[in-house]
């Protein structure tokens, strides 16, 4: 699934949502809806004023508030309404939700260590990654196809979600994808159109490195 290959030179824009409390504690947050910190409020804010000179011409959103905050504060700036879609929400991951990082891996270990190996695993009895893929590639493609010539699409999502879909529309392999690095809070990746489908132009950009604080560690 690489895009229409038209070379029309769209951009598709891959935001993670600001830091929740969740992230702080390394708690798996998955599908559970966590609202944004005032710390993420705040990196929402500083991210939008960066972003917003792309010009994006259309926003899509998780329909989780911790996404909906954060797709807000860019909407602020540029005048766009969101589209909110339930496709873009985070992967769901039944038992593992609301665990720490510590106890996925105390009372999952073996699962845990499936899944970094690029094994596909339903991770707490939840989706499988090409499943998210399934659900979010689609609706990220779906908004892309309406932009004009040279349009820039933004996608406010999630750190899994943002890196399955990323997989999948560069044409990775499922076992690939755990390659892509994780996204920091409010960072983003930029996808790129070329000739031959799209292309991976920019990835966690927008900070100086910080800490991957999140499902995707």
């Amino acid at each position: 699934m690489n895009g229409t290959g038209s070379g029309r030179g769209r951009r598709i824009v891959l935001w993670r949502h600001g830091q929740t409390a969740w992230n702080l504690e390394r708690r798996f947050q998955g599908s559970t809806d966590i609202a944004l910190t005032e710390t993420g409020v705040g990196q929402a804010r500083r991210a939008a004023r960066l972003l917003a000179p792309l010009k994006p011409d259309a926003i899509v959103a998780s329909d989780l508030q911790r996404a909906m905050a954060t797709a807000a504060e860019l909407a602020a700036i540029t005048g766009l309404e969101v589209a909110h879609d339930a496709g873009l929400r985070e992967t769901y991951a039944g038992a593992w939700q609301g665990l720490t990082h510590e106890e996925i891996v105390g009372q999952y270990g073996e699962q845990y260590a499936a899944w970094k190996r690029g094994e596909p695993v339903r991770r707490g009895g939840g989706e499988l990654e090409t499943e998210v893929a399934d659900r979010a590639a689609p609706v990220v493609l779906g908004h892309a196809d309406k932009l004009p010539e040279g349009g820039t699409l933004v996608v406010v999502s999630h750190g899994g979600t943002i890196r399955t879909t990323i997989g999948r529309l560069l044409g990775l392999e499922s076992h690939h994808w755990e390659g892509l690095g994780g996204l920091s809070n409010c960072c983003w990746s930029v996808l790129g159109e070329g000739a031959r489908g799209w292309r991976l132009l920019e990835h966690n950009a927008g900070t100086l490195p910080e800490p991957v604080l999140g499902d995707d560690t």
